[in-house]
């Protein structure tokens, strides 16, 4: 378990942390979210001391990182995978880092083989490329078998498989009544392996609820319909100022309007429907929402392609339609 009580971080005029307070518990995957900046790299670097507090603690498994007496066996963590001698082979590394610990080389062997880095073993990290590099960081978070693991973007660089290999791994690690603290950009990723989200804007929680609860928050906006009359159905919402994309000839997506709106229509214009599905929210819709006054990086928006005022743009000719972004894939 994690415990953060307060925890702040000043670098001068700058606070990178502000009073923040969380628990990680065991059993499960908490996600930690937030845009660049935002505080979440300070926060895990203050979790295992390597960077102090300005104010508040932090302690993992009852106590502060420093005193437990065999750290590797209470805490693995990957927040820079480079961080290794280029020189060294990989197993050396593993090796170096068990026999501060008394762990065998029995150990080294398993995770080797568990994050499957048996071929380059022996070779040098500086050949390694990036997905390679994390693997290594897995493996080195590993080496103990602790009981709480922190992982900055485990799957930074990783292939597909790889990036399946880690989601099993974490949700096999958490099942086993392990504390997994994970941060990622990847929200399907995260979408598919946390169980719990906390998220950090400007250095302080600005969310901390199990993922259905982040998801359930999201606002739906979008209602899926299909039906055999689309466009009897597509004129008697549009009158109530919905906006539809026909996705198919007997299929729309109706932006403005809620479920039960578009089927009283359906009923009062003798419309039959075949389907009727509240598009709900994904969990980058709900983190783009909870972080829309957070993001201390802005970028210029990206016309959409076709979009008005781009070369090649075509416009709309269709009566009482405002163009929609699915209308102008």
């Amino acid at each position: 378990m994690i415990e953060a009580t307060g925890l702040t971080k000043r670098y001068g005029d700058k606070t990178a942390v502000d009073g923040v307070s969380f628990t990680v518990r065991p059993g499960m995957v908490t996600g930690f979210l937030g845009p660049n900046g935002a505080g979440k790299s300070t926060t895990m670097r203050m979790i295992v001391g390597l960077d102090r507090p300005t104010a508040g603690h932090v302690t993992v498994n009852g106590k502060p990182y420093a005193e437990h007496r065999a750290p590797l066996g209470e805490v693995g963590t990957l927040l820079e995978a480079k961080a290794v001698h280029t020189g060294r082979s990989a197993y050396n590394h593993l090796l170096a880092l068990a026999t501060t610990h008394g762990i065998g080389r029995k150990r080294v062997d398993d995770v080797i083989e568990m994050t499957g880095l048996q071929a380059v073993a022996k070779k040098r990290v500086g050949g390694f490329s990036l997905g390679m590099g994390q693997r290594l960081g897995i493996a080195a978070a590993m080496l103990g078998d602790p009981r709480t693991l922190i992982l900055d973007e485990p799957v930074n660089g990783l292939d597909p498989e790889g990036v399946l290999w880690v989601r099993n791994l974490l949700r096999h690690l958490a099942s086993e009544g392990r504390t997994v603290f994970l941060s990622s950009h990847l929200m399907s990723e995260m979408a598919l392996t946390a169980d719990h989200i906390i998220v950090i804007g400007r250095g302080r929680i600005i969310a901390d609820a199990p993922v259905g609860d982040i998801l359930a928050g999201a606002q739906t906006t979008t209602v899926r319909v299909r039906t055999p009359q689309a466009d009897a159905l597509t004129h008697a919402l549009r009158t109530q100022g919905a906006t539809i994309t026909a996705l198919e000839q007997d299929l729309l997506e109706v932006t403005g309007s809620s479920a039960p709106a578009i089927g009283e229509a359906a009923a009062a214009t003798g419309v039959v429907l075949h389907e009727l599905t509240p598009m709900h929210g994904s969990l980058e819709d709900a983190y783009m929402q909870l972080t829309a006054e957070e993001v201390e990086y802005h970028s210029t928006p990206v016309p959409q392609p076709g979009a008005p005022g781009r070369p090649g743009a075509v416009p709309s000719t269709a009566p009482n339609d405002t163009p929609t972004e699915g209308a102008l894939r």
